[in-house]
């Protein structure tokens, strides 16, 4: 059991939910608000997408960014920023003539490094590694062995730590893999993603044999989609890890009641205290990832 849990929100993701719910964020000062909310109420990391202010769909905007940021920071709130790098994998394709049509609308689709950019100019504590290409609910998501190899290093010359989100357990093979050329700095930082159209199910067995072939001293945390979300808390807590939750992954606090990003770090702090273990501050969270003290 982990009795020093790091509490991850990641505050509104890629998916299609900005018409589902009146919470999902959307402009940076409303991603910057929800994030010192999560913040205050207990998660010692944001995880922050962005998204197009006008239409509310995903976006690689630098810009955005960077406006996202600067507005946290001008708060003076103490938490650490983990900025996505897994936008620009998606590639559409027409399923009976692939190649006679070529990639469809809806695709964008990148190198490793073109996925970098915002990561370049910001230099957040951390930054993700989506480890793999994934059939991704009914989408196809692309991350080349090369393209992963170019963005590790990549990633590890910037002095940024790289969260390897790993969906299935081939892409936890392949991490080890990137640690093994010498691609990853320790601690390595591990997020299992679980409950992901077609990646790993959210099981407790598959979430064991996971953990199972983690590397020696790794930091790792994991979540799972909709209705798991925080079962999965209690589930993590429980093996090892830390946990993650937020309106990326879950929109409902119950049964047809949603949620603030503020409400679901609430929830999974009283989880988190009710199994007996503590809450991890942001400074205590920088010392178990390998980070820099706060500037």
């Amino acid at each position: 059991m982990n009795n020093e849990v790091i509490i991850t929100c990641a505050l509104t993701g890629a998916g299609d939910t900005v018409g589902r719910s009146p919470h999902v964020p959307v402009t940076p000062e409303q991603i910057a608000a929800s994030a010192v909310e999560a913040a205050a109420a207990g998660a010692a990391v944001v995880h922050i997408h962005v998204r197009d202010p006008g239409t509310g769909a995903p976006s690689r905007d630098p810009k955005l960014y960077a406006e996202t940021v600067a507005r946290i920071k001008d708060t003076g709130t103490d938490v650490i920023i983990n900025l996505t790098a897994g936008m620009g994998g998606d590639l559409v394709l027409d399923a009976d003539r692939p190649l006679e049509k070529g990639a469809l609308p809806g695709t964008d689709l990148v190198g490793g490094l073109a996925r970098l950019p915002h990561v370049e100019d910001l230099l957040p504590d951390i930054c993700t590694l989506d480890c793999g290409s994934l059939n991704f609910g009914d989408d196809l998501y692309i991350s080349t062995p090369e393209m992963l190899r170019k963005g590790a290093r990549r990633i590890q010359e910037l002095g940024v730590r790289p969260e390897l989100e790993i969906f299935d357990t081939g892409q936890l093979w392949f991490a080890k893999q990137l640690l093994a050329e010498g691609l990853l700095d320790d601690p390595t930082v591990f997020q299992l993603c679980m409950g992901i159209p077609w990646g790993a199910p959210a099981d407790p067995g598959v979430l064991q044999s996971m953990v199972n072939m983690l590397p020696e001293g790794a930091q790792w945390a994991s979540f799972a989609l909709g209705r798991m979300q925080m079962p999965w808390v209690a589930q993590s807590i429980l093996l090892g890890g830390n946990v993650r939750v937020g309106l990326e992954d879950n929109l409902y606090l119950a049964k047809g009641v949603k949620a603030t990003n503020a409400q679901l770090v609430e929830r999974a702090v009283r989880i988190t205290e009710l199994l007996g273990a503590s809450v991890a501050t942001p400074d205590q969270a920088r010392a178990r990832l390998g980070l820099k003290p706060r500037g």
